[in-house]
């Protein structure tokens, strides 16, 4: 395919968009759909200090935004993304940004949140700074440095855990001042669909990060298990809502997020029944849907179990 007929078949356009694109904007809800779920459990115990939300909120998304770029900038320098990959904002191999820029930006926006998290410092505890610098540090690592996550089995594994396990403690923590048990069950069905949202990226990308020396779970266990292993990630994430209000430590409003599953479903579908990196893109939407609608659903049914308590 010409690099015209690839941009094309994925709809990109000039201008703002370019930009926009290198953001990686349907990966975003894995840095908000976390700080919402956090915030939202945290509302369960105290009142809730709608800056420190805000400057998580913002912290995350730039952290997450900043990843996305160093991923853009060192994939291109190993020479791993070309004019025809898809999946990618495509930036630098098709829009012509320059590398540097696309690098540079990346640690401006790290310095944004930096500034942001010394707020939520000053008004919590400084522990936090320790623990916002080995989230960053990791999500540079994630294709920075000589070893790279992402080319590894364990890129799964330390996104769930940072973006997903980390985050929702930290948004807890800083609302409540304490770190329970229950917040860290609470956090793992978020922390599974980014991992997922990580799974499928490598499904559609299994051919190419295998030709380029890569080691991930897809390339290990092969294409028909990786797409099994998404389906049991997804219907853990569904199942585990269940356990919960079994427990009684989520809100029988829980049972909404289950409203994800066609989602879940589509995603699971796409990528059985197609095997080029074009043609599964639509998985991917599907699983970064799935994400949003069950995280924004599993906050919500703590928002809900306020408003009937205070109806009722």
């Amino acid at each position: 395919m010409t690099q015209q007929s690839v941009q094309d078949a994925l709809g990109e356009k000039s201008g703002f968009q370019i930009w926009w694109r290198m953001l990686r904007p349907h990966t975003l809800t894995a840095s908000f759909i976390p700080v919402w779920i956090g915030t939202a459990a945290a509302s369960m115990v105290t009142s809730i200090h709608i800056g420190l939300f805000l400057a998580m909120l913002i912290a995350s998304i730039l952290i997450q935004a900043a990843t996305n770029m160093f991923n853009e900038y060192y994939d291109f320098v190993k020479g791993l993304d070309t004019e025809d990959s898809v999946g990618i904002g495509g930036t630098i191999v098709r829009d012509g940004i320059p590398p540097k820029q696309v690098r540079n930006l990346a640690f401006i926006f790290y310095g944004v949140a930096v500034i942001l998290g010394f707020y939520i410092c000053f008004e919590t505890t400084f522990w936090i700074a320790v623990i916002g610098v080995i989230s960053m540090v990791f999500g540079y690592l994630y294709t920075g440095g000589p070893y790279p996550i992402a080319y590894t089995p364990f890129g799964e594994l330390f996104s769930g855990f940072f973006m997903g396990t980390v985050i929702i403690g930290i948004s807890y923590f800083i609302q409540t001042d304490v770190i329970t048990t229950n917040i860290i069950l609470l956090s793992i069905p978020a922390a599974i669909l980014i991992g997922a949202i990580m799974l499928s990226n490598n499904i559609r990308d299994l051919e190419g990060d295998k030709e380029n020396g890569r080691k991930t779970v897809a390339i290990l266990v092969g294409r028909r298990h990786a797409i099994r292993l998404l389906a049991a990630f997804f219907l853990t994430a569904l199942l585990l809502p269940v356990v919960y209000i079994a427990l009684g430590i989520m809100p029988i409003w829980g049972l909404l997020t289950w409203l994800g599953a066609i989602k879940a479903y589509n995603a699971y579908q796409t990528f059985k029944q197609n095997d080029t990196p074009l043609e599964m893109m639509p998985a991917m939407k599907y699983t970064a849907q799935t994400n949003t609608i069950v995280g924004v659903l599993f906050g919500l049914s703590f928002i809900l179990d306020h408003i009937t308590t205070w109806l009722f």
